[in-house]
């Protein structure tokens, strides 16, 4: 499974939240499959996404889509993001 992992920081996170949400819809055209928000303990407007995607060439092809830039502007990405696409390795559930 191929990840996209995206720090950034956001003016307000209730305004973030609704648009990425809505631009779901673009990233399950790339085959992604579920994602996960958390949050800075220090500072809420810290986020980290992890978007899950079917395939490594989705993902990176998602990241390049234009209408992903346009989505951050508009939902008060107020840092340059920093972005991992990986290939999940291992993992476990405790």
């Amino acid at each position: 499974m191929a990840k996209i992992i995206v720090q950034h920081h956001v003016a307000d996170y209730d305004t973030w939240l609704p648009v990425f949400i809505e631009h779901g819809a673009v990233r399950r055209q790339y085959g992604a499959t579920g994602h996960t928000v958390t949050r800075a303990a220090a500072d809420p407007n810290s986020v980290i996404i992890v978007n899950e995607f079917a395939t490594l060439d989705g993902a990176t092809a998602f990241s390049k889509d234009p209408s992903l830039a346009e989505a951050m502007a508009r939902s008060g990405v107020d840092s340059a993001p920093q972005v991992w696409i990986v290939n999940e390795a291992d993992g476990a559930t405790y």
